[in-house]
């Protein structure tokens, strides 16, 4: 049992994380892809990515054990996480006392290969292998999934926001599923150990993960900054077979009807967002947004809300329903000729 005791600060400084985070769903797919529990969910996309995986598979299961202990450093919580690289980046400057102390931890239940010695005294080719391998996998394993990742992840934290407006910040804890339970002011867990976190007035991160499995998540070290990482729901079919290539925000069923930018704009405004956030999400310029967003508008699939100075696009039900039946859109494998842990 893993029991988070919050103080009235804390209360007021519980925030729902804005997206997948990358360095989380590699270190939590690298897990679930060593185990067979979670078959429904996973066993369609661990025949896909086992046999197209490469060499860094092998490297990473070794830091990641599919149960019990895994280093801190290998999912940071301080830094710019917005980008894969960025996320590298602040992976690979992680001071080397860290290094020592979370690769010695782990040392102590697992055999080590013999580059970690390396790593733990923070060799520059070490770290480069490690910032290789993390990179190689999620492009073999994830980016051409993570259109659907991100959309799952969004549609939860959509349901969690409104947990939250709803029935405030004590409400959004109880609500968070039948692993969790609510007993003020401790948010208790189910944990394959016991563990206790303090979180004296820091606040808590709450990151929905898609390959977080079966048992919500957190850092084994309490003085780093609090994150609680929780499994989702996952659509029925949602591994029917992945494009050769990653895809485009604005990609899958509805890019040909609307048009793939437009699509990834109608995307980006589920969980809402303002111009600036859905360009740089898309990666085309604020003029080109703002157009789409005006015909999205016209179409009542998308709505504009001004305050304190700020657009913010959030999508209508007309579009949340559309989008929702995109989802739905995806065949499970069988129907397309398919092939037959805790901190």
């Amino acid at each position: 049992m893993l029991r988070v005791h919050f103080t009235s600060e804390d209360l007021t400084r519980v925030r729902v994380a804005p997206g997948p985070d990358f360095l989380w769903e590699i270190t939590n797919s690298v897990q679930t892809l060593q185990r067979r529990d979670g078959a429904r969910e996973f066993d369609a996309w661990r025949r896909w990515a086992r046999p197209r995986l490469s060499g860094g598979r092998t490297l990473l299961a070794g830091l990641l054990p599919p149960r019990g202990y895994s280093p801190d450093f290998l999912t940071p919580t301080s830094g710019d996480r917005a980008s894969l690289q960025a996320a590298l980046d602040v992976l690979l400057s992680t001071p080397h006392p860290r290094l020592r102390t979370d690769l010695s931890q782990l040392a102590t239940s697992l055999r080590l290969p013999g580059w970690v010695r390396s790593l733990a005294a923070g060799d520059t080719d070490a770290l480069r292998r490690l910032g290789t391998a993390l990179h190689t996998y999620q492009l073999e394993a994830l980016a051409p999934y993570w259109a659907r990742i991100r959309a799952h992840v969004d549609a939860d934290r959509a349901v969690r926001l409104c947990s939250l407006l709803d029935r405030g910040t004590e409400g959004l804890l109880g609500g968070l599923g039948p692993q969790f339970r609510w007993r003020h002011p401790v948010l208790e867990v189910a944990y394959p150990v016991d563990q206790q976190l303090h979180l004296r007035g820091r606040g808590l991160v709450l990151q929905p993960s898609f390959f977080c499995w079966p048992t919500p998540t957190t850092l084994a070290d309490g003085e780093l900054p609090p994150v609680l990482v929780y499994p989702i729901h996952h659509a029925a079919g949602w591994a029917g077979p992945a494009p050769d290539a990653p895809p485009t925000e604005g990609s899958g069923p509805l890019g040909p009807l609307l048009g793939h930018t437009r699509a990834g704009v109608l995307r980006a405004t589920l969980t809402g967002c303002s111009t600036v956030e859905a360009a740089r999400l898309l990666q085309v310029t604020h003029p080109a947004v703002s157009q789409h967003v005006n015909v999205l508008r016209a179409a009542g699939l998308i709505t504009t809300v001004r305050t304190a100075g700020r657009s913010l696009h959030v999508a209508t039900a007309e579009g949340r329903a559309l989008l929702a039946a995109e989802g739905r859109a995806v065949p499970p494998p069988t129907e397309r000729g398919a092939a037959g842990l805790h901190r």
